[in-house]
């Protein structure tokens, strides 16, 4: 009599390993698509049931800066042979005149479900507009609704050729705003003069206000250290009110301001509230191309940022396009060059550049509210072959499962390798030595 009865959950990842300040394992209870208990031991029976065996279980990983339109078109029509930006641009440019939707819509799925398997589940996608046609666009939208059960694409209208240096850009960018783009975004460097560069930022933060969106802009993104549209962003960030609404991407000419500069401009920075997002894979390959010696490394100053307590999260930028010929969805890769150009190597410092391929991500995805292993939040999980996130990016670890809302939309077994020295065979796994494994039930 009075009896509680304990309802049958669709799914149970036991013996997770959470981050600090957990200490012990937990189970997880998911019901519905959200997380309903999180526990040591949960007793309830369920559908399904993951044995993490110990692996770390983290929220899912965040793209925050990816270009799905681009992806998958490096070669064609033709390669960056001098492996600049600018080149890129021009190689882009040559490659967008033969878009069509379903060109776009199949290299994007593809690049998603690449990203997926890694355990991206937030994408934020910047995507060109520069296209009477609005093209890619089109595609992306399609694409964000066809994904929506399991992915969050966000998209970015980015205006590639400028607002005011490409015909009817300041009109195409509302255009793609009023069709569905999350946020509005803008390249100053790109355009013809500094002065029209502060006019098209005028711009992207007049139509964000209008319209209720995000702002992310490529800024800076350039070796040049006389490129300084970063404190314009910060400055209007403070006059509108948007503040943590807008993100500064990219912002590789910081790597070349003086000191002095420096300083002030990331105590502006700090005190706008704005979000960074570096690109190490692209910003390492793309910046210091025309210096002879010594090279700059190109990446903005992630280090001093964190220090601040300034938002900053990682993006791939691209995946095998004009501007950069390699990548494979994993933001584990894009966070191992991190620590190695930002130079972040203490262990403090590794969780920080961790933080920026989860937290930071959604922080600057406007998505916190709903992210994060809580009861009540979306069950979207990642079980990684590691002990924890420094783990992990030390050994690009497998992302053994992925869980979207509650359904395990991925899984992947690790690699085994066997070693022979001689007298006898070795068998030494790489990855872990205890593997989770999911049962039906």
């Amino acid at each position: 009599c009075g009896r509680k009865e304990i309802p049958v959950l669709d799914l149970i990842v036991r013996n997770a390993r959470l981050a600090p300040p957990q200490t012990e394992l937990s189970d997880i209870g998911i019901l519905d698509g959200a997380f309903v208990e999180i526990h040591p031991r949960i007793g309830a029976e369920a559908r399904q049931t993951i044995d993490a065996a110990g692996l770390f279980v983290t929220p899912p990983f965040v793209e925050s800066h990816v270009h799905l339109d681009t992806a998958m078109t490096a070669g064609q029509p033709r390669w960056n042979k001098s492996g600049t930006l600018f080149e890129g641009i021009e190689c882009w440019s040559e490659r967008k005149a033969l878009l069509s939707e379903q060109d776009v819509l199949e290299r994007a799925t593809a690049a998603v479900t690449w990203e997926v398997a890694h355990g991206v589940l937030h994408i934020r996608s910047h995507v060109d507009i520069c296209d009477p046609g609005l093209t890619a666009l089109r595609a992306l939208l399609q694409l964000k609704k066809t994904m929506a059960p399991w992915v969050d694409i966000q998209l970015v209208a980015f205006p590639q050729d400028g607002i005011l240096g490409y015909p009817g850009g300041a009109r195409l960018l509302e255009d793609a705003i009023k069709a569905g783009a999350d946020a509005v975004g803008g390249i100053p460097h790109y355009e013809l003069t500094r002065e029209d560069g502060v006019e098209s930022l005028k711009t992207v933060f007049s139509l964000a206000d209008t319209y209720g969106r995000l702002v992310d802009v490529h800024c800076d993104e350039i070796d040049d250290e006389q490129s300084r549209f970063v404190e314009v962003m910060s400055a209007l960030a403070l006059r509108t009110g948007l503040r943590d609404m807008v993100t500064a991407s990219h912002t590789t000419a910081m790597h070349s301001y003086g000191g002095a500069y420096a300083a002030k401009l990331l105590r502006f920075c700090a005190r706008s509230g704005i979000n960074f997002v570096a690109n190490p894979l692209v910003n390492i390959h793309l910046q210091g191309r025309f210096d002879t010696f010594p090279k700059r490394r190109g990446l903005t100053r992630i280090k001093e940022m964190t220090q601040m307590g300034i938002n900053v999260s990682l993006g791939h930028d691209d995946i095998l396009d004009p501007w950069y010929p390699m990548g494979t969805g994993s933001m584990l890769d894009v966070a191992h060059m991190a620590a190695h150009v930002g130079q972040m190597m203490g262990t403090e410092e590794q969780d920080a550049v961790f933080r920026m391929i989860t937290y930071g991500g959604a922080r600057t995805l406007h998505i916190e509210d709903s992210y994060g292993i809580s009861v009540g939040r979306p069950a979207d999980l990642v079980v990684l072959d590691a002990s924890d996130g420094r783990d992990a990016i030390r050994r690009q670890a497998v992302a053994r499962f992925v869980v979207s809302h509650g359904r395990i939309v991925s899984q992947s077994v690790p690699a085994h390798t066997t070693v022979n020295l001689g007298d006898g065979d070795c068998e030494v796994d790489f990855q872990m030595s205890q593997a989770g494994n999911s049962r039906e039930e």
